[in-house]
């Protein structure tokens, strides 16, 4: 599977392979003991001779600058899976301008997504939210088609009418493709309609993000469906899906009377990798029809190219330790625009310990994390001390071309001298702006690495734990920074929160859907300390703790799961009263809230290896996949570890 920007780059066949494998992920919750994966075995590829790959990239060029709208967009499709994405995105952009119509201006933005350019992602979100349902539809499969949901929040809205049922097996699919297992459960309900049109969709949707005990369910609802261009849905995914008749009839269909069913066979022919059909899909490179000579011409194209397996959990230590950097940590992981991850970290020099040298570095990956490229210095160290615990935020949702990327980071002195600071990017981190005051107070102001929040307001929320001195007083009490303005001001909220002993200290702070905040916080209670916020984080009520958790001094991670609404709690499970710390910050765990933090369901491990500790956790999450990066002590050294884990695994008994 292409990861990431990749995949949504590779048409539909990746989108395919990265479902059904996630699902056939085992089920234990402890991975294995080193962080490298199975080796897998990538599906069989044909050869093109350079003339032949010409001549199918020629004909996509004429296909993309034709008159007709939705094959010129297949077009646009099929230039992009050759890697042409470039011409693709200087080509759509001056249409996206004039386009009026709703449904077109959904393809166009699509095909700016799927050609590297997340930004355009908004167009689909704004035209699923609207009164207006003409566009729905085609947001709702867009969305799919690129593996774009925003926030999720429309697409779950989509699924639970049932008035327009090919809505909702679209918004399913989107949603599933995320790693929503209950959206996989409404697209086989669909299946069960007794209206073909219906049902035929549902097919196409399993084909994608289906698996193998699909393949009995769509055979039999295939058996009453006479009309061949209803019937060559189910038939072609049960091709994908690994069916043997399916792709017996794919291949029939590949000659068929039928424009609409010979398009829908060369499109089919990639998902199914059948490498095989070389022959009938260079013979279509001549057919009348545009659409037939634009699929099979993209087709021909990915059979070409390399499709690795869907990974299942994985991990890269992108950032061991060394003698010269003794301590990497407290990082955060950005998709950027073009869908490529940029992770950020603190890179200490000349000793291990909060108070030694150290600066901000980064290294990107185009691969979904598989691998990573070279690190760059983002913030040299301007304080006494350090500068240290970063955070990449896009400073508005949803992400448009104009929003500006954040990088959060604090700026130590002394013992009584730490402040956060916020400088700008407009160019999607190749560069940032003056640095911004954002804890303008005296005292020592800890934010914790990939904290910032982002509210539906727009309000963003930096929580801090504030001491008047660590190393003299060393109690605190966490409260928020808030601007309402992108981050260009602050305000200070009026109110904090407080605990006993050490106090409330490195707290997370998360958007309820109610509308209220909720605060988290480290404490010395063998618990996790929570707050609500009635007023946007300006202050908050007395401190209680997170049902049924309990916890050593360490911070925990709290997200929302675009794809499910839920809530995702990522800390250490474990408590040792008594013990330095209350314990080991092991095992690292993970726990799903389905009711906004009231209740939580079992934990699952996410890493327990001996002699290892982890804390301070990054997480976002992208094409189906958790991504966190985490600090790992072992041996006296302290790194930062990467780890993949398919949304879906969090949910498995």
């Amino acid at each position: 599977m292409k990861m990431i920007g990749n995949m949504r780059h590779s048409g539909t066949s990746a989108c395919c392979c990265a479902v059904i494998l996630a699902l056939a992920l085992p089920a234990s919750s402890v991975p294995a003991a080193s962080p490298e994966e199975a080796e897998v075995v990538p599906p069989a590829t044909l050869q093109l001779d350079q003339p032949l790959h010409e001549r199918c990239l020629k004909i996509i060029q004429d296909g993309m600058a034709g008159s007709e709208f939705w094959p010129s967009i297949h077009a646009a499709e099929a230039l992009t899976v050759a890697g042409h994405g470039a011409e693709v995105q200087k080509f759509l952009k001056p249409k996206l301008k004039t386009e009026t119509d709703a449904r077109q201006r959904c393809g166009l933005a699509r095909e700016l997504v799927r050609a590297g350019d997340r930004a355009y992602a908004h167009i689909l979100l704004e035209a699923i939210s609207g009164e207006d349902s003409y566009p729905h539809i085609h947001a709702a499969e867009s969305m799919f088609k690129v593996g774009e949901i925003g926030d999720g929040a429309a697409l779950r809205k989509a699924v639970q009418q049932e008035e327009v049922p090919v809505l909702r097996i679209m918004a399913a699919a989107a949603l599933a493709r995320q790693g929503n297992l209950e959206a996989l459960a409404a697209i086989r309900k669909e299946l069960n309609s007794t209206d073909d049109d219906v049902a035929r969709i549902a097919a196409w949707a399993l084909a994608r993000v289906g698996d193998a005990t699909d393949i009995p369910r769509i055979s039999s609802r295939m058996k009453p469906v006479d009309a061949p261009e209803a019937r060559c849905f189910f038939e072609h995914a049960l091709a994908a899906l690994g069916d043997e008749a399916g792709m017996q009839a794919l291949t029939e269909n590949l000659g068929s009377d039928s424009p609409a069913i010979r398009t829908y066979a060369s499109t089919f022919a990639a998902d199914a990798r059948a490498v095989q059909l070389k022959e009938q899909l260079i013979g279509l490179l001549d057919d009348d029809n545009v659409d037939v000579r634009v699929r099979a011409a993209q087709s021909l194209i990915q059979l070409s190219q390399a499709d690795s397996p869907a990974a299942g959990i994985f991990f890269r230590d992108v950032y061991p330790a060394t003698a010269e950097n003794p301590r990497i940590s407290e990082g955060s992981i950005v998709q950027l625009r073009d869908g490529s991850l940029l992770f950020a970290t603190t890179e200490f020099y000349g000793g291990g310990s909060d108070f030694s040298k150290a600066r901000i570095v980064a290294r990107p990956s185009t691969d979904g994390g598989q691998t990573w490229g070279a690190r760059r210095v983002l913030q040299e160290n301007t304080g006494d001390k350090n500068v240290m615990s970063v955070t990449l935020r896009y400073l508005a949702a949803p992400l448009k071309p104009e929003t500006p990327l954040g990088l959060f980071f604090l700026k130590k002195n002394s013992f009584s001298d730490l402040d956060v600071y916020l400088r700008i990017s407009s160019d999607d981190g190749e560069t940032f702006g003056e640095p911004i005051l954002v804890t303008d107070a005296p005292g020592y102001h800890v934010l914790n690495n990939d904290r910032v929040t982002l509210l539906s307001s727009g309000r963003l929320l930096v929580p801090v734990a504030s001491t008047p001195d660590v190393h003299k007083v060393n109690h605190f009490i966490s409260s928020c920074y808030y601007s309402d303005d992108q981050g260009q001001t602050w305000h200070h909220g009026a109110g904090g929160v407080d605990q006993p002993k050490r106090g409330a200290m490195e707290p997370e702070v998360i958007e309820l859907t109610d509308g209220r905040v909720m605060m988290i916080v480290r404490n010395q209670l063998g618990t996790i300390g929570m707050a609500y916020s009635d007023d946007g984080g300006e202050t908050f009520g007395e401190p209680t703790s997170l049902n049924g958790i309990q916890s050593p001094e360490a911070p925990a991670t709290l997200r929302r799961i675009p794809a499910t609404g839920d809530l995702l709690l990522v800390w250490n499970n474990n408590y040792a009263k008594g013990a330095g710390h209350g314990g080991l910050r092991t095992p690292l765990a993970a726990a799903v809230s389905r009711d906004d933090g009231k209740t939580w369901g079992p934990a699952r491990t996410l890493e327990a290896r001996e002699g290892e500790q982890y804390a301070y956790t990054s997480l976002i999450f992208a094409d189906g996949r958790a991504l966190l990066g985490y600090y790992v002590a072992r041996g006296g050294k302290i790194m930062s570890r990467f780890q993949s884990v398919p949304v879906q695994w969090f949910y498995q008994d």
